[in-house]
């Protein structure tokens, strides 16, 4: 933990009662799982949980340094929090502090800096921070080293962090540096949690991680198969969705339980990155495009209507105009129904930090923009394919206007959904129906609840 030289002033609720708290989260869903972490321990140690910075005594960014534009973004943030809140305690915590913490203890706007490791203290140390004790049960050491997210009532789809860390040094990547080796969650612990959140209302759990594949290699006699397996024997959790695998993970096997029992959401991650052979060896991934292809390949024929979607970066050190090409026909040929694209940016620490030939901006660009394109096309095709389908919807929220209700879900196969009914119709949210797809309508398709 790092204080700043600032004096720390107690809240006025500090007298009175136990502080509000805001958290606010940047980056990845295994962020998006500590933060759930957070919020169980301060609601544990009497804490009420508000939205925004300024209405908290307690204002909480957990932060994301997977690029240089996420740091500028969190520094942003907090002297935006600091803005709306001059009396808060404003704590920058996770994977940016775990790489920098001096950088931000610098900031006038943060109070304390606390890093990944100490993530587990942040709910004692934020309290003593402002005089106050906290209850035996926040002070706790965790049973394991990943706590337990817990549930927030009313949420429909909780994730859950099935281990952290990973091993797996790719050349652009900070990650190892910022959350450590890989660890895994002992089975048991993650089915009680699962349990736990699906009596607390979740109708849907997604399993996130840093490096899912290998999950259990440093536990006795468990896999991720034989993870998914007792979560769906253990539990009964209405939809379990996996967040992210390595296209070399992925087997016959393993793609079994997909068509076994319809509870596994029909939805696969896969980072490609490039669809260069030659720049996916000097970024050290472990697959070539021609494997890639074929566990799409697998994918489809195991699942026809899977949902498959793909990270990529643009402008990695000596992408050359034909290594993009390379890669632009890679992926017209995948027809990915998702894409998420990020250019290339330095970061300190990594090997790609000091490799020549970086490629200029305005390339990288102009080069993003041309693959957005072709991204929107593909996103626009997978969804024109499933039109006609009937699919089971997970309805999540609602918007009232003029007497009717706009209702947003998402399909197994992680397509976004929005249907129109009467205001006194029935009421959709938290719960699970077939529906039929009707018309594409920009970046969600039109519905019909059956």
């Amino acid at each position: 933990m790092t204080v700043n030289a600032a004096p720390i002033t107690a809240p006025a609720a500090a007298s009175t009662g136990r502080p509000r708290v805001a958290i606010d989260t940047h980056g990845c869903k295994l962020n998006q799982a500590d933060s759930s972490v957070l919020a169980r321990q301060f609601q544990d140690a009497g804490c009420q949980i508000v939205a925004t910075a300024a209405a908290a005594d307690i204002y909480i960014l957990n932060t994301c340094t997977v690029t240089a534009t996420a740091d500028a973004k969190a520094r942003q943030t907090l002297r935006a929090a600091r803005r709306a809140n001059p009396q808060a305690l404003i704590v920058a915590a996770g994977c940016y502090p775990q790489r920098a913490a001096a950088e931000l203890a610098q900031l006038p706007a943060v109070s304390m800096v606390i890093p990944n490791t100490e993530k587990s203290q942040l709910v004692a140390q934020t309290l003593a921070a402002l005089d106050l004790a906290a209850p035996p049960a926040a002070n706790a050491a965790p049973a394991t080293p990943l706590p337990f997210p817990g549930a927030i009532p009313g949420r429909s789809r909780a994730m859950v962090k099935i281990q952290e860390g990973c091993d797996q040094v790719c050349a652009y990547c900070i990650v190892p540096k910022v959350r450590g080796r890989e660890r895994s969650i002992p089975p048991a612990e993650l089915a009680r949690q699962i349990r736990e959140l699906a009596q607390a209302g979740s109708r849907e759990v997604t399993l996130t991680g840093t490096q899912l594949g290998t999950y259990g290699f440093d536990l006795p006699a468990i896999n991720l198969a034989g993870l998914l397996r007792r979560i769906l024997t253990e539990t009964d959790l209405e939809r379990l969705r996996v967040s992210s695998l390595q296209p070399q993970e992925i087997s016959p096997e393993l793609l079994d339980l997909w068509t076994t029992d319809p509870r596994l959401c029909p939805h696969f991650h896969l980072p490609l990155q490039s669809g260069s052979d030659s720049i996916l060896k000097a970024m050290r991934r472990r697959y070539t495009t021609a494997q890639f292809a074929a566990t799409v390949e697998l994918i489809r024929q195991t699942i026809p209507d899977a949902g498959i979607t793909a990270d990529l970066i643009i402008g990695f050190p000596g992408e050359t105009d034909a290594h993009f090409q390379e890669t632009l026909a890679f992926v017209r040929a995948m027809q990915f129904s998702d894409l998420h694209i990020f250019p290339y940016s330095i970061r300190p620490g990594t090997t790609a930090a000091h490799l020549d030939r970086q490629v200029p901006p305005p390339v990288k660009k102009a080069r993003a923009a041309q693959m957005q394109e072709l991204a929107q096309q593909s996103f626009d095709h997978f969804r024109r394919q499933q039109i006609g389908q009937t699919r089971p919807v997970l309805w999540e929220s609602a918007k009232q206007d003029q007497g009717i209700t706009q209702w947003r879900g998402l399909t197994d196969n992680y397509i976004r959904v929005h249907t129109a009914e009467p205001a006194a119709g029935p009421h959709r949210s938290n719960t699970i129906t077939p529906a039929r797809l009707l018309e594409l309508a920009g970046n969600f398709v039109l519905a019909s609840p059956q």
